[in-house]
C-alpha cells in the first residue's frame, strides 16, 4: 500500500512531507520521492529503497518551498527503481503527480499520448496521469482535473501540482483512500491519518469521486456529479499507534478487514468487465500452454493451502492435471518435471528459501516457471520466467490473511484464462464465473459486519487444548488453512483432515466437548458431510459448522453455525475462510497472546 503526503502553507513542505511519509512506513514500500515547488520550479528527488536514503540525500542536497507532494511506493507496475518511483512528471516538469491505486486503461491512454509526441521514462501506469493532465491543462486547473477523471478508469488517490499554479494543490480519489488535513494557514493531503497527526487532527475523508483544489486557506471540493460540496470535518481522537493500525487493535484484524478492497483491486487489474477478458496475455500465451503437459504448484504453509485451492480450480475449470507440492519436500522427491512442465511458485514475500530452491531445481530441468507473489522485485519474482503480482499490499501481521485470499483469487482467474486458451469453456460459462467472483468482495463485507457469534465461539475455543477441522473436497483444503491459523496465533493444537478419513482411526480421539469445525459448502457432498456431523455429535464433539443458510440439515445438527453468503461451490473457499481467520484471531485475543507476533514465527522464512 503506497503512501501519499502533500502540503501547502507557510511552513517547510519538505519537513512536513518527510515526517508524514515516515509515519506511513508501516504500510510497506520499496522507494520514496518528493517534489517541492519554489520560484516557479518544481524540485524532484526520488530514491529506490528506504526513506532514510531519501532523507540522507536531502540533508546533503537541501530543497525548500511551501508547496509539495511526497510518496512511498509499493511497486505494482515495474520494478522498484528510481525511474519507476513517484512523483512522476510531465516532460517539461511543470506537472508532477503522486498516485495510489491502479489505472486500468493506462495502456490505451499511453498509446494515444505517445502518438501526440509524449515520451515516457517509466514502466508505471502513473506517468500516464502526468502527461495526460499536461495535455488537458488549458489554464483552468479544476477543469483539467475534471476532464482527467472522466478519461481514467480504475482506483486512484491523486495529488497533483502544476508550476503555473504555485498556490494550488489538487487532489481526487476513487476507491483508494485520501484525506485532507485542515490547519491554520496550511492544509494537507494524505493517504492515511498517521501522516497528519503531528500537524492536525481535523480532517475531511474524501468520498469516491471527490476532487478538488486546496490552497493554504481554502478547500474547494466537488463530488462525482461535479457539484461543489462541503465534506464533514472529523476530529481524530486516535493515538499514533492506533492510527497506524487504522483504529484496529492489531494488524491481523486490520488485514482481515482489508480483504474486500484488495480483492477488488485484483479484479480491477486483471478483469475487464466490459468484454469479460482476463489480462494474463503477458503471463502465458496459447502456444506456450499447448506445450504444457502437467502443472506443479509449489509452496509452503498458507501459500501451499492457496495452491491446493488453485489445483482444484485449474483441474475443474481448465481440465489440466495439477499436483500441489510442499516446497521443502519437493526438491528431495526426484520430481517428474521437464520442459513440458509449468511450475507455479507461491510466496507472499517472494523470499521463502524452500520455494526459491525448488524453483532453481525446476529451472535446471527446463520447466517454465511462474511466480505468484506479493512483492515486486523479490527473489522469486526476479528468478521466475513469468510473474503474477497479487494486489494484497504489505502484510504486517505474521499470520497471513489477505495475501492468501488474493493468491486464491489469482488462481481462480488463471484457471478461467487457461480454460479459454484451451477452448474448453463457453463464453456464457466464463461470464457466469466472472460475475459470481465480482460479488465476493461485497459478500466478505457482509461477513465482517456482525462478529458477535464468532467472538462468543472463540470463548469456547480458548479453553480447549485440541480440536479438529474437517471438510470434503474443496472444504478440506480450506479447513487446512483454518486449522493452521488457529495453531499460529492461539497455540491450540488442531488437526485438519478430510471428513471421510475420520472413521479410519482418528475418530478414536473424539471425546465429550472436543471442538470440531466442519466446513459444509459443497453441494454434491452435503449429505455425506451431515452424516459426518452426526457421527461426531453422537460421540460428544462440539460442532461448529461453516455453511450457508440453505443447508438446514447442517444447521440443525450443529452446536454453532457460522453462516456465509451463498455463492457457487468453487468460490466458497474465499468466503468460508473468513470466519476461520476471525475465530483464530479472537481466540488468540481471549488468551492474551500477541496476535501480530506469535512466538517462534517470522513473516518471511528465509532459512531452509
Amino acid at each position: 500500500m503506497c503512501g501519499i503526503v502533500g502540503y501547502i502553507g507557510e511552513g517547510d513542505a519538505k519537513e512536513v512531507i518527510l515526517e508524514g511519509l515516515e509515519k506511513l512506513e508501516y504500510r510497506g514500500y520499496d522507494s520514496a520521492g518528493i517534489a517541492i515547488l519554489k520560484d516557479d520550479v518544481i524540485q524532484i528527488v526520488k530514491k529506490s529503497g528506504k526513506l532514510s536514503i531519501l532523507n540522507d540525500y536531502l540533508e546533503k542536497n537541501p530543497i525548500s518551498g511551501n508547496l509539495g507532494i511526497g510518496h512511498t511506493r509499493w511497486a505494482t507496475h515495474g520494478a522498484p527503481t528510481e525511474s519507476n518511483s513517484h512523483p512522476h512528471y510531465s516532460e517539461d516538469r511543470k506537472v508532477v503527480v503522486v498516485h495510489n491505486g491502479i489505472i486500468e486503461n493506462y495502456q490505451q491512454l499511453k498509446k494515444g499520448l505517445i502518438e501526440k509526441g509524449y515520451k515516457f521514462e517509466s514502466e508505471t501506469d502513473t506517468e500516464v496521469i502526468a502527461h495526460l493532465y499536461h495535455s488537458l491543462y488549458k489554464g483552468n486547473s479544476i477543469e483539467a482535473l475534471k476532464n482527467l477523471i472522466q478519461l481514467i478508469r480504475g482506483s486512484y488517490a491523486l495529488g497533483i501540482i502544476h508550476s503555473d499554479n504555485k498556490d494550488e494543490l489538487l487532489c481526487c480519489r476513487n476507491e483508494s483512500p485520501l484525506i485532507i488535513g485542515i490547519g491554520e494557514n496550511e492544509n494537507f493531503i494524505a493517504s492515511d491519518v498517521p501522516a497528519l497527526l503531528k500537524y492536525t487532527k481535523k480532517v475531511h475523508f474524501l468520498e469516491n469521486g471527490d476532487y478538488g483544489k486546496i490552497t493554504k486557506s481554502n478547500i474547494e471540493l466537488y463530488d462525482i456529479n461535479n457539484n461543489l460540496v462541503e465534506r464533514e470535518v472529523n476530529t481524530i481522537e486516535w493515538t499514533l499507534e492506533q492510527a497506524t493500525k487504522g483504529g484496529y487493535e492489531h494488524f491481523m484484524i486490520k488485514e482481515i478487514h482489508e480483504q474486500p478492497e484488495t480483492l477488488r483491486q485484483t479484479l480491477e487489474r486483471v478483469v475487464n468487465y466490459h468484454d469479460y477478458s482476463i489480462n494474463f496475455e503477458e503471463i502465458i500465451k496459447k502456444d506456450e500452454l499447448e506445450k504444457i503437459e502437467n502443472i506443479h504448484i509449489i509452496a509452503c504453509g498458507t501459500a501451499y493451502h492457496a495452491g491446493l485451492q488453485g489445483e482444484y480450480m485449474i483441474e475443474k475449470i481448465a481440465k489440466l492435471p495439477v499436483a500441489t507440492e510442499i516446497a521443502s519436500e519437493f526438491r528431495y522427491s526426484n520430481p517428474f518435471v521437464d520442459k513440458k512442465s509449468l511450475c507455479i511458485f507461491v510466496s507472499q514475500s517472494g523470499e521463502t528459501l524452500d520455494t526459491i530452491l525448488a524453483m532453481k531445481e525446476c529451472k535446471k530441468r527446463g520447466a517454465m516457471t511462474l511466480a505468484i507473489t506479493n512483492v515486486v522485485g523479490s527473489t522469486i519474482s526476479r528468478d521466475a520466467d513469468k510473474v503474477i503480482y497479487t494486489m494484497a499490499g504489505p502484510e504486517i501481521g505474521v499470520a497471513s490473511t489477505k495475501a492468501y485470499t488474493n493468491q486464491v483469487l489469482n488462481f481462480f482467474l488463471l484457471a478461467i484464462y487457461f480454460a479459454e486458451l484451451k477452448e474448453c469453456i463457453s463464453s456464457d460459462e466464463k461470464k457466469l464465473l466472472l460475475e459470481e467472483v465480482k460479488k465476493i468482495p461485497q459478500q466478505i463485507e457482509v461477513l465482517l459486519e456482525d462478529l458477535e457469534l464468532i467472538k462468543e465461539t472463540s470463548e469456547y475455543f480458548k479453553n480447549v487444548t485440541n480440536g479438529f477441522y474437517i471438510g470434503r473436497g474443496l472444504d478440506y483444503k480450506v479447513a487446512l488453512e483454518g486449522s493452521l491459523k488457529m495453531k499460529e496465533v492461539s497455540y491450540i493444537h488442531t488437526e485438519s483432515l478430510p471428513a471421510g478419513e475420520l472413521k479410519h482411526g482418528t475418530i478414536a480421539l473424539i471425546e465429550e466437548g472436543l471442538p470440531t469445525v466442519v466446513l459444509c459448502t459443497q453441494t454434491e457432498l452435503l449429505e455425506k458431510s451431515v452424516s459426518n456431523i452426526r457421527e461426531l455429535k453422537s460421540r460428544g464433539s462440539y460442532i461448529i459448522s461453516v455453511t450457508n443458510e440453505e443447508n438446514t440439515e447442517v444447521i440443525a445438527n450443529s452446536d454453532v453455525t457460522l453462516l456465509i453468503p451463498k455463492t457457487i461451490d468453487i468460490l466458497s473457499g474465499l468466503l468460508s475462510v473468513i470466519p476461520l481467520q476471525l475465530l483464530a484471531y479472537y481466540t488468540s485475543l481471549n488468551k492474551g497472546i500477541d496476535v501480530d507476533k506469535p512466538r517462534n514465527l517470522a513473516k518471511s522464512v528465509t532459512v531452509e
